[in-house]
Formats: structure tokens, C-alpha cells, sequence
């Protein structure tokens, strides 16, 4: 699993196409939140090896309008084993998220806003601590930091 981070419109996506050498591929499959996809769950649904997970604090925002604070991180932890496990059946099968950084700057006035935000740290926490590798990208540049 690959963990990527960094600010909104900070170019995360470039960085990926270029890093993975996707573009003219079919060997992988782009799912995203902003474009509605669907959060995945069980990944054997997916005829690719090769899974981008685009846009993962807006499923994370999701699951909070289902859930309370707990029970969305505990469904996101729920993902990632599962996830990790669908990686361990097939060396080559291979699992990138990418979600941006609402971390910083101002604290939302609106609690339900304060309380995406934590979670959403939370849970990528959780994904930084399964993926083999985290990087994070400013302004089109990758830093890795595991």
C-alpha cells in the first residue's frame, strides 16, 4: 500500500501518473470520490492488480453522515486490513490512496466540520501506519517520509 498526501490542487495526481508511468496503460483501475465512485470494500470485484484510491477524505466525510467518530474509524481500519489483504494474495496486486491534507489552517466553525477533520486525520494515521510507503506532495514535489 502507497499513501499520498499533500494540499488541495497541490498536484498529487500528476505526481502519481507520472511516478506509477500510467498514462497509455490499462493495467490499472482509478477510482475516485470526485467523481462519485463508490468507496470499495471487497477489491476482488476489480479486474485490475494495479488500484488508485482517489479523493479518500471525501469517503471518510461519508462514512461520518452514516456513522458517528468511532464506528467510521473503525469501518476506514476495517478497509484498510482488508485491503492489506487483498495486496498479500498477489505480489503484484498494489494499492495507491491518495487524499488531501484539510489539517491546516483555520479551525471549522461547524462541528461537523471540526469532526471531519479529526477523523480524517485519524484515519490517515491509520493508513500511514499500513502503507509500505507514504509520501507527501507540495506544489508537484514528493517528499517521501516512510
Amino acid at each position: 500500500m502507497h499513501f499520498i498526501t499533500g494540499g488541495a490542487f497541490n498536484g498529487k495526481k500528476s505526481w502519481v501518473k507520472k511516478h506509477y508511468q500510467i498514462e497509455g496503460h490499462s493495467h490499472y483501475q482509478w477510482v475516485s470520490a470526485y467523481q462519485q465512485d463508490p468507496l470499495p470494500f471487497d477489491l476482488s470485484t476489480f479486474g485490475k492488480q494495479l488500484l488508485f484510491l482517489e479523493g479518500i477524505e471525501q469517503w471518510i466525510k461519508g462514512l461520518l453522515l452514516e456513522m458517528d467518530m468511532d464506528e467510521s474509524r473503525r469501518s476506514w481500519h476495517e478497509r484498510l486490513v482488508k485491503w492489506q489483504r487483498w495486496e498479500d494474495k498477489n505480489r503484484l496486486n498494489r494499492i495507491i490512496l491518495i487524499g488531501t491534507d484539510i489539517s491546516k489552517g483555520i479551525v471549522p466553525l461547524e462541528k461537523t466540520e471540526r469532526t471531519w477533520r479529526d477523523v480524517t486525520g485519524w484515519c490517515y494515521q491509520d493508513s500511514a501506519e499500513k502503507a509500505e510507503r507514504v509520501d507527501l506532495v507540495w506544489y508537484g514535489i514528493n517528499q517521501r517520509i516512510k
